[in-house]
C-alpha cells in the first residue's frame, strides 16, 4: 500500500525525536558514521534539509505542465551532477555544523530545534493543495509529494545512522523501511527482494544504504534477478 509521504515523515521524526529525548549531554559529542559530523551537527544536518521547506511554499509555484521545466521523480532527484560534488559536500557539512553551533553546545536546545523545524514545515506542508509543485535549492520542479519522500531518506537514513553512533538498535519505523524500499528498488525489485531475499524493508534499507554488509552471494542473487538499486550520493 502507498503511504502518504507526510505521514511517514511526521512519523519517522516523532520516533527520531522520541529516541534522543532522554540522551546525556555527553551522547551529543559523539562522532558518526557520517565524518566529521558528531551526533549533534548530524541531527543539524537532518534540521537543515527539513528547513528548506518554508521557503520552497512561500516561493511561486512552477507551472506542472512546462515542457521546458518538467517534473522530476524522487528517483530522478538522486540522479549524478553537481548537488554531489565534493564542493556541495563541504558546503553541506558546513551548514549542518553551523546550524548546530546555534544550540551552544546543548544537545536538548539542538533537538528543539529540530522538533520546531519539522513541526513548522510539516503544519505548512499539510495546508496545501493536492498536486502542489515546489522548486528545490538545485532547480528541480518536483511534486510536494516526492519532495518529501526525499526527506524521509534524510531523517530515516541518518536516524539508523544516529542510532548507530549512540549504541541503539534501529529505530526505522515500519512506514518509512516500506516507502524507502520502493524508492531505492522500484516496485517490481522490492517486491522481488521480498520474495527471493527474503529481506525486511528495514534490512533492505540498512543493506541498500551502505549501514549494513551485502554478502557475495547476496550480491549474486540481486545481480541474477537484475535488481540494481538507487545510489543515494
Amino acid at each position: 500500500m502507498r503511504r502518504d509521504p507526510l505521514e511517514v515523515l511526521i512519523a519517522e521524526a516523532e520516533r527520531l525525536s522520541a529516541k534522543l529525548r532522554d540522551l546525556d549531554e555527553d551522547a551529543w559529542s559523539l562522532p558518526t558514521a557520517c565524518e566529521p559530523w558528531t551526533v549533534r551537527e548530524l541531527l543539524g544536518h537532518i534540521a537543515v534539509t527539513i528547513s528548506w521547506l518554508p521557503g520552497m511554499l512561500h516561493s511561486p509555484a512552477p507551472v506542472p505542465t512546462d515542457p521546458a521545466d518538467p517534473l522530476v521523480s524522487a528517483r530522478d532527484y538522486y540522479r549524478p551532477d553537481p548537488r554531489f560534488s565534493l564542493e556541495t559536500n563541504s558546503r553541506r557539512i558546513e551548514l549542518g555544523r553551523e546550524y548546530a553551533a546555534r544550540s551552544g553546545g546543548n544537545g536538548a536546545t539542538a533537538l528543539a530545534m529540530f522538533e520546531h523545524e519539522w513541526r513548522r514545515a510539516a503544519a505548512m506542508c499539510a495546508a496545501e493543495p493536492e498536486g502542489r509543485v515546489v522548486r528545490t535549492r538545485h532547480g528541480d520542479a518536483m511534486l510536494l509529494n516526492d519532495f518529501l519522500v526525499t526527506r524521509v531518506v534524510e531523517v530515516a537514513v541518518h536516524g539508523m545512522d544516529l542510532a548507530a553512533a549512540v549504541h541503539s538498535e534501529p529505530w526505522l519505523t515500519a512506514s518509512a523501511a516500506d516507502l524507502l524500499m520502493v524508492l531505492l528498488a522500484g516496485d517490481e525489485g522490492a517486491e522481488q527482494v521480498r520474495q527471493q531475499l527474503g529481506w525486511e524493508p528495514a534490512a533492505f534499507v540498512a543493506k541498500a544504504t551502505g549501514r549494513a554488509p551485502v554478502s557475495d552471494a547476496e550480491r549474486a542473487e540481486l545481480d541474477r534477478l537484475g535488481i540494481h538499486w538507487l545510489t543515494l550520493g
